[in-house]
Order: C-alpha cells, then sequence, then structure tokens
C-alpha cells in the first residue's frame, strides 16, 4: 500500500494558509450586496466554465433552493452556463467567447448583478460578459484564485482565493457559497446550523 499521508498532509496545510489570507471585508461587502438584491428582488445571473460552471450550478443550487426554501422573499439566481442548447447555440452561431455576453443583452435590469467565477481570471467569454455588464452599470463580484488576472481589476468586490493551485482555488470558491449561504441561513431564515 502506498503511503500518501504526506501528500495528503502537504495538501491540507496548503488549504489552511489560504483560508487564512481571504479578505473577509470583501466577503462582507459580497454579503451586502447579495442582501440588497435579494430585498430589492433582483436577478443574479452567475457563470463559468469547466470546474466554474459546476460551481455557478452548485450556487445557483444552494440560493434557489437552500436558502430559499426557508424565507418568504426568494433569491433570484440564474445559472448561464446550465442550459446546454442555448450555450452550443451561441458557441456555434457566434462564438464560445459570446456564450454568456449574449445572454445577458436585453435581460440584465437596473439592480441585477453579475457573479462571474474564473480561476485565473482572464477567461474571455467571462470577461466579455463583465464588461458588458459593466457597460450597463450592473455591479459585478469577481471570483478568482491566483492574482486574480484582468477579473480582480474589473470586480466591484473580489473574492480571491491567493494560491497557485486550480484545485485549492475551487475548494475555496465552494467555502465561499457556503459560508454565505450559512450566513443568510442564519440571518434571513433563523437557521443556525453551526450550532446544531
Amino acid at each position: 500500500m502506498t503511503d500518501y499521508r504526506e501528500e495528503i498532509k502537504s495538501y491540507l496545510a496548503h488549504e489552511e494558509e489560504t483560508l487564512k489570507r481571504l479578505d473577509v471585508e470583501e466577503l462582507n461587502s459580497a454579503l451586502n450586496l447579495l442582501e440588497e438584491t435579494y430585498q430589492k428582488e433582483g436577478t443574479v445571473y452567475i457563470f463559468g466554465n469547466g470546474g466554474s460552471s459546476a460551481t455557478a450550478s452548485h450556487y445557483q443550487n444552494d440560493f434557489n433552493k437552500g436558502v430559499s426554501e426557508h424565507t418568504e422573499k426568494k433569491f433570484n439566481f440564474l445559472c448561464l452556463n446550465d442550459n446546454v442548447a442555448t450555450l452550443m447555440a451561441v458557441a456555434n452561431d457566434i462564438g464560445f467567447e459570446e456564450v454568456f455576453r449574449f445572454q445577458l443583452r436585453g435581460h440584465l435590469k437596473p439592480g441585477d448583478i453579475v457573479i462571474a467565477i474564473s480561476g485565473s481570471g482572464n477567461s474571455r467569454n467571462v470577461l466579455n460578459a463583465v464588461e458588458y455588464a459593466k457597460s450597463c452599470g450592473n455591479k459585478i463580484i469577481g471570483i478568482t484564485g491566483f492574482d486574480g488576472g484582468n477579473l480582480k481589476e474589473l470586480a466591484d468586490i473580489s473574492l480571491n482565493a491567493p494560491v497557485k493551485s486550480m484545485q485549492i482555488t475551487e475548494d475555496i470558491h465552494m467555502i465561499f457559497d457556503h459560508l454565505m449561504m450559512s450566513v443568510f441561513y442564519k440571518t434571513l431564515a433563523g437557521i443556525d446550523h453551526l450550532k446544531e
């Protein structure tokens, strides 16, 4: 049997060190923007590529079902990478760089926000959508890893996992989701999972 214990400990230590460097102020700002959008019944458009697309779908589920199951008012998350037919049609007929921007055109309203997820912060289709949303006056939460890339610079609120590992980056992006979900369970629904 191979002994992987040192590799396991190394990975976990790296993750723990990254968690200690997260920007609590930016997380607080993200929670406030999400609550403001929720109270005004705005739409939260969320999207990403690859593993980030799965993360975006998970956020949509956790807010639209998870938190909203226990509140009278509901979150309205819309994950732009979930409709495969639309993605493929836009990618085939227009170009993959337009799969998210195309879906925002004519739909963004004042008070809606965008959550853009990109490990590198440099995915062209993500940046195109963010640039369009900013041109419409909508706020952006950018979720990134590494140095944050261009998305960190464009975002109004930056949730960055400051680590040069896509695996740990994506782990932490899910921690952002579950952390915010847990806070809203407590503040909006009166459920404190940390005390169960």
